[in-house]
């Protein structure tokens, strides 16, 4: 049998997060910082979670600087600090700590002194390392979004296959297939997904078109 399988994205097997939000407050030099923790699952969650933690904080606020980072993607603002003394200093915290998938933001309540460019980076980044020094961590397999088209004389095999590996949210759609075949999608832990995939072409003698996506 022959196989049509693109290259996986560059992905962890596994990774260290956390599953819940966390806060916690700083102050020095007659400057106040509350810092939040969340986890983030996907880019698209992030401009809600802004949003959200902006809403329930208080007007006196004068800066809401964030970073976020998830595998090689990351994204980080100063919010009207000088460039480079917030966002990035957030950032190179969450990538010093080995933990992926959150999203930190620090609110800085401006007290009277100004800190400086130099005060800003160690204030940003010392807040952002204490909040996550103690964060409760967790460790998280990647999974992959793989799809089949599977002729409909191997489904009993492959439906096999797919158990045994136990992978998860498996969906058939009849209506996306060429002709004579139906479309599976499911989710496999990322270490699994090799030897699934020798699996299935061992137990298939025919060409199964496959894709996948990390998610």
């Amino acid at each position: 049998m022959q196989w049509q399988v693109p290259a996986p994205p560059a992905a962890a097997a596994e990774y260290l997060t956390r599953r819940s939000a966390r806060e916690s407050a700083a102050s020095g030099k007659s400057n106040a910082a509350n810092s939040s923790l969340s986890p983030l699952q996907s880019l698209t969650t992030y401009p809600l979670l802004l949003s959200s933690l902006r809403q329930v904080r208080e007007p006196r606020a004068t800066h809401n600087c964030w970073a976020y980072k998830i595998g090689d993607q990351y994204r980080c603002n100063d919010d009207g600090e000088p460039s480079g003394t917030a966002g990035k200093p957030i950032y190179s915290a969450i990538a010093s700590s080995g933990i992926d998938r959150v999203m930190v933001v620090v609110i800085r309540y401006f007290g009277g002194i100004k800190l400086g460019t130099g005060g800003l980076v160690r204030a940003y980044g010392g807040v952002t390392t204490e909040c996550l020094r103690d964060a409760p961590t967790c460790l998280v397999k990647s999974k992959v979004l793989v799809g089949l088209e599977v002729p409909f004389d191997l489904l009993g095999s492959v439906y096999h296959q797919l158990q045994s590996f136990q992978v998860e949210d498996i969906k058939q759609d009849y209506d996306t297939g060429e002709h004579g075949t139906t479309r599976i999608t499911f989710r496999v832990d990322y270490d699994r997904l090799e030897n699934l995939e020798n699996t299935i072409k061992t137990a298939c003698s025919r060409r199964i078109t496959f894709s996948m996506q990390t998610v």
